[in-house]
């Protein structure tokens, strides 16, 4: 077994939800086997690793592993008292290109991933990848569907995920939201979120970053078959990983203490079904970011800063987002 002695797991606001959320989140896509080789009793063990280190948020949705990771919760749950966690899943998104923002569909996911994880209510549900969907839709139907949901109890909070910033600024000049989810906008590589937080803390948003490692882009592990990281980027990450490597440090160590040390950030989710890197991340957001490592890894990936890709339909993409 696995064990992880740290200090205490410091928490942060969410917005103006009143819940404390621990600065790590545990991300279960990775029980839901999205980056491949899932021993189910390990991403178990990985899960209770971060219960126990002090991690109080679990992230999920029925997309990933299309409902296996709720599914693996689900057991998970039975033996976990619900105080012990705060639990946010999503809607909206089923498969790689099945997307379904209708006030019906997202009403009876909720139902669903409730049934699936045998829980009588969740935390927080977000619309998933809306990006790929209408988001006048999300304004007009999906968000006030689950905030229907929010008045008899099955949420408590209500939130949006996605890729292209411009997206969250065009629902927040609409509608209120309780907290947002953006990944890979905020890590060695990107930290365009940083130009988005002054107006998400004016509208009282609480603001969740995912992919610390850019989708393993900031780490020794090969990259799942799905990323669409262009060429480039992907070459300049592998310089920065060898650099470390050169230094004896894991560059993955260095990515998620980068990520924890924003204050305007209240939680970073990193998901892992391997309990002995859980454990890793729980000690390396214990250790001092080393100031000189970092400026040597800024200044080799400064060619490719705040290069991604585009993600769902051209009209809610960003130009700058396309590559070189």
């Amino acid at each position: 077994m696995v064990s992880c002695e740290i200090g205490v797991m410091q928490t942060r606001p969410l917005g103006k939800t009143g819940l404390k959320l621990s600065v790590v989140s545990y991300g279960a896509a990775s029980i839901g086997n999205e980056y491949g080789n899932l021993d189910e009793a390990q991403g178990l063990h990985s899960l209770q690793v971060a219960l126990d280190g002090g991690v109080n948020f679990i992230d999920t949705s029925p997309y990933y592993g299309r409902t296996l990771s709720e599914k693996v919760l689900g057991k998970a749950f039975k033996e976990i008292r619900r105080d012990r966690y705060l639990l946010g899943t999503k809607c909206g998104r089923y498969d790689v290109d099945k997307f379904d923002f209708s006030a019906e569909r997202v009403t009876r996911s909720v139902d669903e991933s409730l049934q699936r994880m045998g829980l009588d209510y969740l935390d927080i549900i977000q619309c998933h990848d809306i990006e790929f969907g209408n988001l006048d839709q999300i304004v007009d139907e999906a968000l006030p569907a689950l905030r229907k949901l929010q008045k008899q109890g099955k949420v408590r909070f209500v939130g949006v995920t996605g890729f292209p910033l411009k997206i969250f600024k065009y629902i927040l000049d609409r509608t209120k939201l309780d907290c947002m989810l953006s990944y890979c906008h905020y890590s060695f590589n990107n930290t365009s979120l940083l130009g988005l937080i002054p107006y998400l803390k004016n509208k009282g948003v609480g603001i969740m970053n995912a992919s610390p490692f850019s989708e393993r882009l900031l780490t020794r592990q090969p990259l799942p078959t799905w990323h669409h990281a262009p060429a480039v980027l992907r070459e300049y990450c592998r310089k920065a990983v060898e650099y470390c490597d050169r230094r004896g440090v894991d560059i993955a160590s260095l990515a998620i203490r980068f990520c924890v040390e924003n204050p305007d950030i209240t939680t970073t989710v990193a998901g892992t079904a391997n309990p002995i890197n859980m454990a890793n991340i729980l000690k390396w957001i214990e250790e001092p970011l080393d100031r000189e490592l970092l400026a040597g890894v800024q200044k080799i990936l400064e060619p490719v800063k705040n290069v991604l890709w585009p993600v769902g339909r051209p009209e809610n993409s960003e130009n700058q987002e396309a590559g070189l």
